[in-house]
């Protein structure tokens, strides 16, 4: 299948697991209110921390290895099968680790996270790394798409007040589980498992332990900056924050779709040394990403305020406010994601991937302890930027000889300049407009889009980038 459209199922795949539940967030911010929200963002934090360690890093380790010999069926089944039996000894491990927890540690969200527990269950029976390194996107799209819209109307049907916050946490736990069950039937006639030793299993042990510091890193200033919240601030402060994140979390699925797309393809490309392929691979994307996450990070800038009031009612508007700065991480995420995506995990150099990401998540962790107690959620918002601001920098630091660094920067500049310029013309239509509604929001947003794509456009023409790039 072409990388075309392997993006567009991913996206699509990338889109409907996290944008579902945005779906339904308005409704069920105003069922359950900031504590509610709150509390379910404090047990769902917590349990994804399990769920991470459950897959031990094998989202990126599987995907690659996968890539690497899916020419090959014999070599295919024999790397198929020592992974899942390394996943099965870490999932079971987990599982009874998470069991407990709920039993033994959980305080308030306790009923919630028990009926998470299915979200550790499914990591038995993950298998999207042997999907996508065999560039089986469409299965994992359409599967997935099929299991959460269902979810998302459980949802509506079945969630009535604040009492019932269990029954959210255990539909969106229960999707999971099935979507990753459904997911497996595609691998029927494609590899096959056959027992392998222990010991070659364990092999992969050590390189996944890896990638699992690296996620890990991530996840600190990813999820544990709610639970930072909850505790300092309090669970209303992060029902706000959780909603705010929300949002650019959907927005950088559109990355992370990308970069889940090109990895096995690049990996690949570089087993059989094709390097002028893969400079122009890295370019084309790093071109379409920042562009991407620029009319992203400055179309939210421009109505998030807005946004926050209208989407989750009146006593989320702060979150709609929270949301401005953190857009701003779109640019560095999208940076950061072409990176490490298509140089530093083709090529096995998985220790600047550690480093970047250590680095983010001890400024990420410094900044919360400073500033939350002074900012609250504000305060979080601050050290999530630092943080990823610190990422792409190291990678800088390390790279900077082998990548045309310079390039790519130009790229961010002036991208952001012409994001800049939509802002200021959409804050601008927004004072002359008034009144907020979702109509006068829908005006803004279209005339953002019409400027940003024109004034693209025009670049493109001018620089023989984009559309119009020659091959």
């Amino acid at each position: 299948m072409s990388t075309r459209k392997n993006a567009a199922y991913n996206v699509a795949y990338r889109m409907f697991s996290v944008f579902l539940p945005l779906v339904t967030a308005p409704y069920l911010s105003r069922t359950v209110g900031t504590e509610g929200v709150g509390l379910y963002s404090k047990a769902w934090s917590i349990s994804y921390i399990f769920v991470l360690i459950g897959m031990l890093g094998l989202n990126d380790y599987g995907v690659r290895a996968i890539a690497r010999v899916r020419e090959d069926r014999q070599e295919l089944d024999r790397t198929f099968s020592s992974i899942w039996q390394m996943q099965l000894i870490v999932a079971g491990i987990t599982l009874l680790f998470w069991f407990g927890y709920v039993f033994l540690v959980a305080g308030e969200e306790k009923l919630i996270a028990f009926h998470l527990t299915m979200m550790s269950v499914s990591c038995l029976c993950s298998f999207d790394w042997c999907l996508m390194g065999l560039d089986l996107f469409r299965p994992v799209a359409l599967r997935n798409t099929f299991v959460k819209c269902a979810a998302a109307a459980c949802v509506f049907l079945f969630v009535k007040s604040g009492k019932d916050i269990w029954i959210y946490g255990f539909v969106w736990s229960l999707a999971t589980l099935l979507g990753n069950l459904s997911c497996s039937l595609s691998l029927r006639g494609r590899v096959s498992y056959h027992r392998v030793p222990l010991a070659e299993s364990l092999t992969h042990l050590k390189p996944c332990a890896v990638l699992f510091i690296s996620v890990m890193a991530v996840n600190i200033y990813r999820t544990m900056d709610k639970v930072m919240v909850s505790v300092i601030a309090g669970v209303d402060e992060n029902g706000l924050y959780e909603n705010a994140e929300k949002v650019i979390y959907c927005l950088s699925g559109f990355i992370s779709a990308i970069g889940t797309v090109m990895m096995p393809k690049v990996a690949n490309m570089w087993k059989k040394g094709q390097m002028e392929a893969i400079a122009r691979h890295i370019d084309r994307s790093m071109d379409l990403v920042i562009c991407m996450v620029s009319a992203m990070t400055f179309g939210v800038a421009a109505v998030g305020d807005r946004f926050g009031a209208l989407f989750y009612g009146e006593a989320f508007r702060y979150s709609g406010i929270l949301m401005i700065p953190l857009a701003f991480t779109l640019i560095m995420i999208g940076f950061a994601n072409v990176i490490r995506t298509q140089v530093v995990l083709p090529q096995n150099r998985d220790s600047i991937f550690v480093k970047s990401v250590c680095c983010g998540a001890v400024v990420n962790l410094i900044a919360n302890a400073a500033l939350i107690p002074v900012m609250k959620s504000m305060g979080a918002v601050v050290g999530t930027l630092l943080a990823e601001l610190t990422v792409p920098v190291v990678q800088y630091v390390i790279l900077r000889k082998e990548l045309p660094y310079r390039r790519y920067i130009r790229y961010v500049g002036i991208y952001a300049m012409i994001g800049g310029i939509m802002l200021v013309a959409v804050r601008g239509i927004g004072a002359a407009l008034g009144q907020e509604s979702w109509l006068n929001l829908g005006i803004q947003a279209a005339c953002g889009a019409a400027i940003y794509g024109v004034l693209c456009l025009i670049w493109w023409k001018v620089s023989h980038q984009g559309l119009f790039r020659k091959q």
